[in-house]
């Protein structure tokens, strides 16, 4: 062999275990994070609004690195529904909880028998964590009414699915303020405390026990803390192919926004707007751990909110500089509309999702589930992802996936049914916190039913519903459908965990012929 050829043989050699390399990697099951903020509104972040006046470079940087979904929804627009959907794959309003949210001192939500993205992750060998904010109830050890903060707590995410967790029960602003780990208070109450709005606008919290290693402000970067640890603790397993899934629900930018600093009048707007910028920090730090630790070739990042932003954040403040939490859309948390539900989605997967791509593929948070259940091989259970489906073909360059309908729900428990650009809304208002509330707009004499052409009139301005009955009726027969048969995809009809109505007073299905 001469030496010029000797040389080919060595290059090519070189160049199939390099490509046997990759191939290998990109078949192993990825590790999986997924990040949901709270109350994070659409136009808070600049990959989802070109127009957002708070800094978020490290969340566009993931943006960057991969894909982001323009046309994404929670199944509600308030904190406890949404985080059941986002679990379980089916739409929260399927369980028993009808409106609202829970407490700091609820019942869990979730029984064990429910699959969950913990679940379905344990069965295809994944070691499982849940660190931050759980907001699904745990069983509190009381007496009386008095909780027992020395005995164990039941009931908790490890039912779930997750191997371990580290959080707390409700939102920020909900008491009891304390550590849970796996089933243990970290730190018994020694006092009580709290922050009236009248004190503190942004920073407010309702007064209850507190204990010693709870301190509200420090509470966001000690939850990144924890989640980089976890990321350092199972690295070494990871990269050996023993997977991990964090499962990491922030507690902000809800209430009590609290930045610290150097974000603190960082934002030039707000508090609220620090804050955002604060978690846009430390979302890149943990994104850093990550790649450090060798796994960015082979993790799966999720990054997403629970629902629109809040008033709290005072939107007309903002506005006067020129930025709008909701974007473009009508409404914000808690609403039926738009600004309620529509959230940011980005996900990143190297070697298998384009970088810098944006999808107006409708997806809803149930489909996260179903996508995972894809990834690992784990997609034939009869139960779990009833509505969800999978988005592995938006991944990979397709304009949608098999989703043709969505199905919102807002905190007074109306409902919503979209499909294609047509929304129709069964509600007299908002359904929510915004203007018309309803009780407003039921004594205003406002019509029951609202039907929106979303792809002309995006931001709800225009009541369709009396210009087009055949298609008012077609939704409500396509919701009263997901409703009865328990899912929203193909398979056995299932049952919910309620009677679920869903018509508003007065309105009523023609009789089935």
């Amino acid at each position: 062999m001469n030496l010029k050829l000797h040389h080919l043989v060595i290059i090519l050699i070189i160049l199939l275990v390099g490509l046997t390399g990759k191939v290998g990697t990109a078949t192993e099951k990825p590790n999986i994070i997924l990040v949901m903020a709270d109350d994070l509104g659409i136009g808070d972040i600049s990959p989802t609004n070109p127009d957002c006046q708070i800094s978020t470079p490290r969340l566009q940087e993931l943006a960057d690195a991969g894909l982001t979904f323009l046309d994404a929804h929670t199944t509600s627009s308030v904190c406890t529904p949404t985080r059941y959907g986002l679990l379980t794959g089916r739409y929260n309003w399927r369980s028993r909880l009808q409106r609202g949210v829970l407490s700091g001192r609820s019942e869990h939500l979730i029984p064990a028998e429910r699959p969950t993205l913990g679940h379905l992750l344990q069965d295809a060998k994944y070691h499982t964590a849940m660190i931050g904010k759980w907001h699904l109830g745990w069983d509190w050890t009381k007496d009386g009414n008095e909780i027992d903060f020395a005995k164990p707590v039941k009931n908790g995410p490890d039912i779930n699915g997750f191997d371990k967790y580290y959080g707390h029960c409700g939102s920020l602003d909900m008491p009891p303020y304390v550590w849970v780990d796996t089933g243990r208070v970290t730190a018994v109450p020694d006092r009580e405390e709290g922050v009236s709005p009248k004190d503190d606008q942004y920073g407010w919290y309702r007064k209850g026990p507190i204990g010693s290693d709870f301190h509200i402000q420090e509470v966001l970067p000690h939850l990144f803390d924890k989640s980089m640890e976890y990321v350092n603790d199972r690295s070494e397993e990871a990269r050996n192919g023993k997977p991990f899934f964090l499962y990491f629900p922030l507690p902000a930018p809800h209430t009590p926004i609290v930045p610290v600093p150097p974000f603190r009048d960082a934002s030039g707007l707000n508090p609220y707007g620090d804050f955002v910028m604060q978690v846009d920090y430390l979302m890149g730090e943990l994104l850093d751990c990550v790649k450090k630790n060798g796994l960015e070739n082979n993790t799966l990042v999720i990054f997403t909110s629970d629902n629109g932003c809040s008033p709290q954040a005072n939107f007309d403040l903002l506005k006067k500089h020129g930025h709008n939490p909701s974007g473009i859309y009508r409404g914000h948390k808690a609403d039926i509309f738009e600004g309620g539900h529509r959230v940011p989605l980005i996900v990143k997967w190297p070697g298998h999702i384009a970088p810098r791509t944006t999808t107006q593929a409708l997806v809803c948070h149930t489909d996260i589930y179903t996508s995972l259940a894809e990834i690992v091989n784990h997609s034939d259970h009869a139960i779990g992802g009833e509505d969800g489906y999978s988005l592995l073909p938006v991944f990979h360059g397709k304009r949608s996936s098999d989703r043709t309908a969505l199905v919102s729900h807002s905190i007074d428990g109306s409902f919503a049914i979209r499909e294609g650009s047509w929304k129709l809304c069964l509600c007299y208002g908002s359904g929510g916190w915004s203007i018309p509330k309803e009780k407003v707009a039921k004594a205003e004499g406002l019509p029951p039913l609202q039907l929106y052409n979303l792809s002309q009139d995006i931001a709800e301005t225009t009541n369709l519903a009396e210009k087009n009955p055949e298609k008012v009726l077609h939704l409500l027969k396509l919701l009263d459908d997901i409703v009865q048969k328990g899912r929203s995809t193909p398979g056995e009809a299932l049952s919910n965990d309620r009677e679920v109505s869903f018509l508003p007073k007065g309105v009523m299905l023609p009789a089935k012929k």
